[in-house]
C-alpha cells in the first residue's frame, strides 16, 4: 500500500468515527483528504474506483452500513469523486413560538 493510500485510510477512519460518535468534522479536514484523493489519482497511485471502495469500507467500519445504504446507490451522483460525504447529523430543531 502506498503512503498516500495509508494516509487516506487514517483520515477517513478519523472523520467517519467522529461523525458516528455524533461529533462534527471541520471542513478543512474533509477538503484536505479530498485533495489527497485527487493527487493519488493524478499520480496514478490508485484509481478513483479503488479509492471510493476503500472509503466505503472505512465508512462501513464506523457506521455499520455502506455509503450506498445511507445515501442511496447513486450517492456518487451527488458526491462526485473526490468528494467525501462527511456531514454531521442535523441538530434537532424545536419551534420557539406557537406558530
Amino acid at each position: 500500500m502506498h503512503l498516500l493510500e495509508a494516509e487516506l485510510e487514517q483520515r477517513w477512519t478519523a472523520m467517519f468515527s467522529a461523525l458516528a460518535a455524533g461529533d462534527d468534522v471541520p471542513p478543512t479536514q474533509r477538503l484536505r483528504a479530498e485533495g489527497i484523493m485527487e493527487a493519488a489519482v493524478l499520480l496514478a497511485i490508485a484509481s478513483s474506483e479503488a479509492l471510493s471502495g476503500a472509503m466505503d469500507r472505512a465508512y462501513q467500519s464506523a457506521f455499520g452500513r455502506s455509503l450506498g445504504e445511507d445515501f442511496g446507490d447513486d450517492w456518487q451522483d451527488f458526491f462526485p469523486f473526490p468528494q467525501i460525504p462527511a456531514m454531521a447529523k442535523r441538530a434537532p430543531v424545536y419551534p420557539s413560538t406557537k406558530q
